[in-house]
């Protein structure tokens, strides 16, 4: 009787696996090289909320985007978004470790854990993955976080993420955004424009910037504060 061979189908698994992992790292490198100059048509995030929307039957379906370049988009917008999501963003390469220390320690006294992701992580997030808070997803976010980091300057990672971060339901981006809520274009927003619409970031779909709750106006004046604390548009000159 011939003796099966189990080192054969383990090679030839491994094999795959490697062929996997090789093909991965290949397109994703290409992705990211190739997002550096192609602006991004859709995001990730974006295809998830179009899939929830169909599931739950929901009336709103269409998603509300079109791309704004950098140089279109209100420096007020910029500084606003720095200083409610990502204070030390032109000097980290991706990662705000003292943030992260922060935000453990707080929770460790019994505070609410919150996030302490930066701007360029919540790019990788938004862009190309999933939302969940598996170590798997994270060690793929912090990859991608890498990755944008050493091929796109500050000024592009910034350039998209405020065109695809969510700005509520089924809206996203700066261009959208600034139609619907204030009927303007994204380069006349104001700072207290930019503010508002900054203070509803951390969850656009619960948070209004058309009928603001004393909450979100709360953390509008605390984001304009910062945003003179950083020294206003002239904070954008780090980068």
């Amino acid at each position: 009787m011939k003796k099966f061979n189990l080192k054969k189908p383990l090679n030839s698994l491994s094999i795959l696996l490697l062929k996997i992992f090789l093909g991965f790292i290949l397109i994703s490198i290409f992705s990211v090289i190739m997002l550096k100059w192609v602006n991004p048509v859709l995001s990730s995030i974006m295809i998830q909320r179009k899939i929830e929307a169909m599931l739950a039957f929901n009336e709103r379906q269409m998603i509300a985007y079109s791309w704004v370049s950098y140089d279109e988009i209100s420096k007020q917008m910029s500084v606003a978004v720095i200083a409610a999501e990502d204070q030390n963003f032109p000097f980290h390469f991706g990662f705000d470790f003292k943030q992260i220390e922060k935000a453990i320690e707080d929770s460790e006294r019994g505070k609410r854990l919150r996030g302490a992701s930066t701007i360029t992580q919540q790019v990788a997030k938004n862009l190309f993955l999933w939302e969940d808070r598996s170590f798997i997803r994270k060690g793929i976010e912090a990859y991608f976080t890498l990755l944008i980091e050493i091929l796109w300057t500050k000024e592009r990672i910034l350039e998209v993420y405020l065109n695809i971060i969510e700005t509520g339901d089924m809206i996203f981006g700066l261009r959208a955004a600034s139609k619907i809520y204030f009927n303007l274009r994204p380069e006349k927003l104001n700072i207290d424009q930019a503010a508002l619409l900054a203070a509803t970031l951390p969850n656009p779909k619960k948070y209004s910037a058309r009928n603001p709750s004393n909450h979100v106006l709360k953390r509008k004046e605390w984001i304009k504060k910062q945003m003179s604390l950083l020294g206003g548009t002239n904070y954008l000159k780090n980068f």
